[in-house]
């Protein structure tokens, strides 16, 4: 009997901690439906609009997200709407600060910026529209935006409208704002203007970065249809949107070091003369790239002085500066290959110069392979980027040995170099990968071939004058994107287009695929251009 009460006592106390113990409650399905307007007072699409302010009723609590960005109200306003609250609530009240044009049909694209409090479920593209006037506008543009030399968009590109009236000219998109705006937000490439009405305009892109809707050329794009558009129309649009070429300015320098200025600029380099000056007295000087900066670097011989002036002028332009001197640092020259260790078949092997080289004494540089046979080289010097360049025929899998003897080398200074050796070597034909292309239905000759990688830096260039094959030899194995560039003015380089002159970009078409080039293949690649 005792033992039948102790096993029943067991059997109890198990039943107790079952019952007592905790389990996870259940929140059931997930809440994915977005949130419904109920009510909006005055009622969206309302005519002859007077007020000032517009509530939106939901049918639960919802939250404002990045509405500063995502909200597009077209036309745009002088002021901005103030929309509140910022807390979570039911309602959404619109208050108009500016002044409403008459018989105009405004709209209010909130984008994905209204959610639900919870969950975050967005009310998509919710639009609030309402007119001054007896009607409201209804017709529709679409269209897509497209980079005109990246394969990758930017997203949040505008698009305008402007309209064509007696107060229209060209200086409209540095000046004045749009009759009609949407954006590609986020998610999309595409674009739709709605609620317009008939009429003539100026169709732009703009990646408009300061949000103004007025066009900056040093910092923003700009894409534009070189006709006007009119609507009603049903056709599909395509604007390309390219960085504008900037006109040559130059910065007041500044000094570096004891013989050495850096002077700023915008715009293209090419071409431009830097003269330096004490009184009538021209100080030798000469240039290089700064890299990584729009600056060149003016390197100068300096006497007991402690100003120069500096003049600078490229075709039209010319600039005068002071630049006062201190003593500082003097630069001292230093050389460093620019490989490191590895020379690839394709490229030529370069030494760089801390400071500008005047003088190369090839006596005076012993250039041996592994079986310590002398190489036959020839030298060149890049002063631009202060490169020392060689030249000579490669041999696969070698071993590359430079020593080069105090005197080889006078920098600008007069300075010689010390005492140098450097040991690279190369790499088999098999590690490399060859890619013959063959262009078909080209409209025109030259064309730029490049080959980039998935950032769209240029990897590879070729340059094809006349149909027939391209042939990039012993490129490294990658993954490649290819684009053809028609090389309109034949200058070798891609153009950007320019508004007022109304010229769109050089033409840039991109093979569809990427390229797998793999070491020891030869890939064969047909490149419609018609496609």
């Amino acid at each position: 009997m005792k033992n039948y009460i102790k096993i029943f006592a067991i059997l109890f106390s198990i039943l107790i901690a079952s019952c007592a113990k905790r389990g996870s409650i259940s929140g059931g399905l997930k809440d994915t439906i977005a949130p419904v307007m109920k009510v909006s007072l005055p009622k969206n699409f309302s005519t002859n609009f007077t007020g000032k302010t517009i509530k939106l009723t939901f049918d639960e609590y919802v939250k404002l997200k990045n509405v500063n960005k995502q909200l597009i109200v077209s036309p745009p306003m002088t002021t901005a709407p103030d929309i509140s609250p910022t807390t979570a609530s039911k309602y959404i009240t619109i208050n108009i600060k500016d002044t409403l044009q008459p018989n105009t049909t405004y709209s209010f694209n909130f984008g994905q910026s209204i959610e639900d409090n919870n969950e975050g479920n967005p009310y998509k593209q919710f639009k609030y529209v309402f007119s001054t006037g007896s009607y409201i506008d209804s017709l529709k543009l679409s269209g897509k935006i497209k980079d005109a030399i990246d394969k990758k968009t930017d997203n949040f590109v505008s698009v305008l409208l402007y309209e064509i009236n007696e107060k229209y000219n060209d200086s409209v998109v540095y000046k004045q704002k749009p009759r009609y705006v949407t954006n590609t937000l986020d998610s999309a490439t595409t674009f739709q203007l709605e609620n317009l009405k008939a009429g003539k305009y100026l169709l732009v892109a703009m990646k408009d970065v300061n949000n103004n809707f007025k066009f900056d050329s040093k910092t923003e794009k700009i894409g534009f249809h070189k006709q006007y558009v009119t609507i009603p129309n049903d056709t599909l649009y395509e604007i390309e949107l390219f960085k504008e070429k900037q006109a040559f300015k130059s910065v007041k320098p500044s000094q570096a070091s004891n013989n050495r200025a850096l002077l700023g600029y915008s715009g293209d380099y090419k071409g431009a003369k830097v003269t330096l000056k004490k009184g009538n007295e021209i100080i030798p000087s000469t240039v290089s790239k700064f890299q990584e900066k729009d600056s060149v670097q003016v390197w100068f011989k300096r006497a007991d002085m402690d100003s120069v002036s500096v003049n600078v002028t490229k075709d039209k332009y010319s600039a005068d500066y002071n630049l006062k001197l201190k003593k500082q640092k003097v630069d001292s020259l230093s050389i460093t290959p620019k490989q490191n260790g590895i020379l690839n078949l394709r490229d030529k092997f370069a030494l760089k110069t801390s400071i500008p080289i005047t003088k190369i004494d090839n006596s005076k540089i012993a250039f041996i392979n592994k079986d310590s046979v002398a190489v036959k080289f020839e030298t060149a010097y890049n002063e631009w980027n202060q490169e020392i360049e060689f030249n000579f025929e490669k041999e696969p899998l070698e071993k590359y040995k430079l020593k080069i003897l105090p005197g080889a080398f006078v920098d600008f200074y007069e300075k010689e170099n010390d005492s140098l050796k450097f040991i690279f070597s190369t790499k088999n034909v098999t590690d490399y990968g060859n890619l013959r292309l063959k262009l078909e239905n080209v409209k025109s000759f030259p064309v730029i071939v490049e080959l980039t990688n998935k950032e769209g830096k240029v990897l590879y260039t070729e340059y094809a004058e006349k149909s027939g094959q391209v042939n990039f030899d012993l490129i490294e194995p990658a993954l490649f994107t290819l684009r053809i560039i028609y090389d309109e003015n034949g200058n070798k380089e891609w153009d950007s287009g320019n508004f007022i002159a109304k010229k769109q970009s050089e033409e840039v078409i991109y093979f569809p695929k990427e390229i797998d080039i793999r070491a020891n293949w030869d890939v064969e690649q047909v490149f419609d251009l018609k496609k």
